[in-house]
């Protein structure tokens, strides 16, 4: 039975702040040790929280989302937990069915008007787009962590998607041909190496390193896209200073003859153009030589670091 009471609101960090837990909200108690709270009812969803044992919570309101199955049930629905900031599968809470009794459903997500479509990467990318039907199929997961990972600009996306096509062909369960490396490239991405393996499933709450198929998922493959474009790297203000070159040595691979830097910052004009509806600017394509080697090893913060040395792309381009 729903509580018919004032709202509560619950102290997060000695009283640092407070999140205000509507007065409808229905009290249940997950059931397992180191439960995910996700920022969204899917497995791919980044992880909020871990509540550690059996906790009572409060639920508002519960969406569909992946099926997860624990024991002989299995459920696709998903419990909001504003108390928590995130949701929790309802395979984990104190009760017997599929779905919660007596809690409303969480209002749809508005239509994104936004969101890229098959058509959209055809005109952008032509022949590049070689398996149209499986490209449709992983846009919604793709739309969602560009969502996500607010890639939302003409640049942002014109940069994110022309990195994808050639990284990929905008296919989410791609394997790099010929590469029999048990952490080699995979996804959109083309995740490579246990260095990343394994920081981007313990941001996802994933085993990639047991698991490396994963990466290719369709559950997983777009956000660590989105991980590493903003976590294991800080691309975005990269695309809005339209510093294509900073965005190729980002991605890691050395310049070589730079063909392959000339050929992503052409595709990079072309995806401009086509999403703002006018001739793409100038674009810095260029690397300087402290930025022109494989970079893929390197974390975040050594990434930065190189980024700020005089002569690097930080401070010319």
């Amino acid at each position: 039975m729903l509580k018919r009471v004032l709202a509560s609101v619950v102290a997060i960090a000695a009283g640092s702040f407070a999140i205000t837990v509507p007065a409808y909200a229905a009290p249940f108690r997950t059931t397992a040790t180191n439960l995910n709270i996700r920022a969204d009812a899917y497995l791919s969803a980044a992880v909020v929280k871990v509540l550690a044992g059996p906790t009572s919570v409060e639920v508002d309101c519960q969406k569909s989302g992946d099926s997860v199955t624990v024991g002989t049930r299995t459920t696709t629905w998903w419990a909001h937990l504003p108390a928590h900031g995130g949701y929790a599968t309802v395979a984990y809470l104190d009760t017997t069915g599929t779905k919660l009794p007596g809690v409303p459903d969480c209002p749809q997500d508005p239509p994104q008007t936004g969101d890229v479509t098959l058509a959209d990467v055809q005109a952008m990318f032509g022949s590049r787009i070689a398996n149209p039907s499986l490209v449709q199929t992983g846009l919604p997961s793709l739309n969602k962590a560009m969502r996500d990972a607010s890639i939302n600009t003409v640049y942002r996306k014109a940069a994110f998607l022309a990195t994808l096509v050639h990284e990929s062909r905008l296919e989410y369960n791609i394997r790099e041909i010929g590469d029999t490396r048990l952490y080699g490239g995979r996804g959109y991405i083309q995740l490579t190496g246990d260095f990343n393996y394994r920081p981007a499933g313990q941001w996802l709450g994933v085993d990639l390193i047991n698991n490396p198929e994963l990466a290719r998922d369709i559950r997983y493959s777009a956000q660590i896209a989105r991980w590493y474009w903003t976590v294991a790297r800080n691309i975005n203000p990269y695309a809005d200073q339209l510093k294509m070159g900073r965005v190729n040595a980002a991605i890691g691979y050395p310049l070589g003859d730079g063909a392959e830097d000339a050929r992503r910052c052409a595709t990079f004009r072309t995806a401009i153009a086509y999403l703002s509806g006018q001739p793409a600017p100038a674009v810095n394509c260029s690397r300087t030589a402290t930025m022109s080697g494989d970079t893929t090893m390197l974390t975040r913060a050594q990434f930065d670091a190189l980024a700020k040395v005089p002569g690097a792309p930080g401070t010319v381009g």
